[in-house]
């Protein structure tokens, strides 16, 4: 837009001001992003502006039914999964209940530790609540999310607490439910939203609408409180409210390397069928005795040729860009899911010791990513949330009780420098004691109390052992030389 300079200079040179107009549409065309741009290049790409629910709420049907099929018959995506979870769940994260009260502590962790430790969490009493997060997180990975439904149980049920948990596949969800309740209060998807737009109940079919017993009866959805759910999945853009399963990006990849493994398997198999040819050299003036004919090969055979014939063998095709296409397709595929090649193939060929670790690291950052901004917080703290009301129904005080997340410790790749490290890290006051033992994923109470119950032990045995850091001749030597300073 011209303005008050340009307007001066038009009065002045009408020329100049042309040239000067030119040259800023010119500079507008220059500026800008190439991506938005049109042209040979951009001219099969068709994009959509729409919200992140309105594309899930089309596509995630679709999408988890391959996602489920890629899984149960694609040996890539079952242990792309598996990978996942083996390092986002592993045995377990483990739940640690903290009392300044020492009493109430030991209290809150016999009662924590007899439901969460036990099947008798689960209500299908098939897990305890370490594998019910892994099996939360394999539903996470295939189907994109995972519903957590309190089930409040009777005194008689003969639970530590009366509570149970009950996990939902996302078919759970009655999508048909879209209403408008006025006030600004809506169902989308089969969630309720208040005027806030906060979550405040989910319409759940009682059974999985796939199940083959499923009736007419039992596909009523009814409403369930948002209190007593917990929604579990991967938040990628803002206002998100269901997820999509891990593959989707690289689907259709999936999909392709699994067609070509098997076109190459049935080009070699093919061709392996072919093993030598009988050809006609001369024009025969006869017709060969059928007992001429020589059809089938045999180990150290040697067969006279009638006059007229000869014998030329099959040529395989070789698979020679098979290997690089394959490997560079799995990178793709690692990187879609969030993992490394390495970890997906268990392929250290290409990698030396630091490299390999680099992308551990990498791969460790998404881990806790994936644990400290999704599982952590929306499965594992609403069910702590849920086990305080629970138990305060029994009477159990635990009100003032906290709990602490500890996940499973990280391998270490070399011990050795890594335990100097850590050390070093304690020593120099840049990391607790504590902390370093929940980094190994344990209790550091529970190690504590062990060590100094192995500690006395050794003294009432009169074992020495370099374990024991109060018989390191430096810190005796340390402790004799400041004894030894005048006050």
């Amino acid at each position: 837009m011209p303005n008050l300079l340009d307007d001066l200079i038009a009065w002045v040179s009408p020329k100049a001001a042309l040239e000067r107009e030119r040259a800023r549409l010119t500079l507008e065309r220059v500026r800008g992003y190439d991506g938005a741009k049109g042209g040979r290049r951009t001219a099969g790409w068709t994009t959509q502006g729409s919200s992140a629910n309105t594309e899930i709420a089309r596509d995630s049907p679709k999408l988890r039914e391959r996602s489920r099929d890629l899984s149960q018959n694609n040996g890539w995506a079952l242990r792309a999964r598996d990978v996942i979870v083996s390092n986002v769940v592993g045995a377990g994260i483990v739940g640690q209940p903290k009392h300044s009260s020492k009493r109430r502590d030991l209290a809150a962790k016999k009662l924590w530790e007899a439901w969460a430790g036990s099947t008798l969490c689960d209500a299908d009493g098939r897990h305890d609540f370490h594998g019910l997060q892994a099996l939360a997180m394999k539903t996470i990975v295939e189907s994109g999310e995972v519903l957590i439904r309190k089930l409040p149980r009777q005194a008689k049920d003969g639970l530590p607490v009366p509570l149970q948990l009950q996990l939902l596949e996302p078919e759970h969800l009655d999508v048909t439910r879209d209403a408008d309740l006025g006030g600004n209060r809506k169902i989308v998807q089969g969630i309720e939203l208040d005027a806030s737009g906060q979550r405040v109940a989910y319409w759940l079919y009682p059974t999985h609408p796939g199940e083959a017993t499923a009736g007419s009866s039992t596909l009523k959805s009814s409403r369930v409180p948002a209190a007593d759910i917990a929604h579990v999945y991967r938040l990628d853009r803002p206002g998100q409210r269901r997820g999509v399963p891990w593959v989707s990006p690289v689907m259709i990849d999936v999909k392709d390397l699994n067609d070509y493994e098997k076109a190459q398997l049935l080009k070699q198999k093919i061709a392996a069928c072919f093993a030598a040819f009988v050809v006609e050299t001369e024009a025969p003036e006869l017709a060969p005795d059928d007992d001429e004919i020589i059809d089938t090969l045999e180990p150290g055979a040697v067969e006279i040729l009638p006059p007229g014939r000869d014998i030329r063998f099959a040529n395989p095709p070789s698979n020679d860009g098979y290997e690089p296409y394959v490997r560079q397709l799995l990178h793709k595929i690692a990187a879609g899911y969030g993992i490394t090649y390495e970890s997906l193939t268990n392929d250290y060929s290409q990698v030396n010791f630091s490299s390999g670790r680099m992308g551990h690291i990498e791969f460790a950052r998404n881990i806790d990513t994936w644990r400290w901004q999704m599982l952590i917080p929306q499965m594992c703290s609403p069910v702590w949330t849920w086990f305080v009301e629970a138990a305060g129904l029994t009477g159990a005080l635990l009100d003032g009780t906290t709990i602490t997340w500890t996940p499973p410790r990280r391998e270490m790749i070399d011990p050795t420098k890594e335990t100097e490290a850590v050390k070093a890290a304690v020593r120099a006051g840049l990391k607790s004691w504590s902390e370093a033992v929940r980094e190994q994923g344990e209790d550091p109470d529970a190690v504590a109390a062990e060590l100094a119950e192995d500690l006395k032990r050794f003294d009432e045995l009169g074992l020495v052992l370099d374990s024991d850091p109060r018989q390191d001749p430096r810190r005796q030597e340390a402790i004799a030389v400041t004894e030894s300073q005048p006050q």
